[in-house]
């Protein structure tokens, strides 16, 4: 399956919501890599690696998000691919 590599920016009520930690969990269960960090914007910012399928369904979860959060827009955009990293990780 083609590998691909992603960034998401995502707005709404997603600081103070564990969209951060949740979006780990998704990411891990999904054996996608990357990390996720949230911006001085209040946006949560992602990167993400694997297969397709994998970061398409992370694509959706994000659509959501976790119970407390309101995702009111996210922008994805295709990067090249780098298989730049081994796990998924919570950036501070």
């Amino acid at each position: 399956m083609k590998q691909q590599r992603i960034r998401i920016l995502v707005s709404g009520r997603v600081q103070g919501v564990f969209f951060r930690q949740a979006l780990k969990v998704v990411a891990k269960k999904n054996n996608v890599s990357g990390w996720v960090r949230n911006l001085k914007d209040r946006r949560v910012e992602a990167v993400l690696e694997g297969d397709s399928k994998s970061i398409n369904s992370v694509i959706e979860w994000t659509r959501i998000g976790p119970a407390n959060s309101r995702v009111d827009d996210i922008e994805v955009s295709n990067e090249e691919f780098k298989n730049e990293f081994s796990i998924f990780d919570v950036l501070y």
